[in-house]
């Protein structure tokens, strides 16, 4: 028992590892983070520089696709869907982040950009949706 309370009042005097992000003080509510940051009675502070190799948000690249589905075989969490025309949709809310579809892919049409911020409200929004057959290159939720 002597040992857990020593170590408990160790821990007290550290200081926390954490980024305090988004803000160093913030209320239990995020809408009224929100409107203090409005109000200028509070700031944000901004995350830490990710590191090297970072496995953040799928980027997808529908020009250079030579849609061999390779991605969609090797995706353990079947991230990425066909539509009626065979162009791939990915669902990010269905992403777990392992880089198995951009090591697979032979043409390097996707790849894991610097962006970690994804949260959002809606699972189907349309920052978590990648669509090949909307527009050319860099498509709607790329970074």
């Amino acid at each position: 028992m002597g040992k857990i309370i020593r170590k408990i009042l160790k821990q007290l005097f550290k200081k926390p590892y954490t980024n305090l992000f988004p803000a160093k003080y913030a209320p239990d509510s995020v809408l009224k983070l929100f409107q203090l940051l409005e109000e200028g009675k509070a700031e944000l502070i901004p995350p830490v520089e990710v590191p090297p190799d970072y496995r953040g948000k799928l980027s997808f690249d529908s020009d250079s696709c030579i849609q061999c589905y390779q991605c969609e075989k090797v995706c353990p969490t079947q991230t990425m869907e066909r539509d009626e025309e065979g162009d791939l949709i990915f669902y990010l809310e269905r992403c777990t982040f392992c880089s198995q579809c951009v090591d697979m892919c032979p043409v390097d049409a996707l790849e894991m950009s610097e962006e970690f911020l994804l949260s959002r409200p809606d699972k189907y929004n349309d920052d978590l949706i990648l669509n090949g057959s909307e527009s050319p290159g860099k498509v709607r939720g790329s970074s």
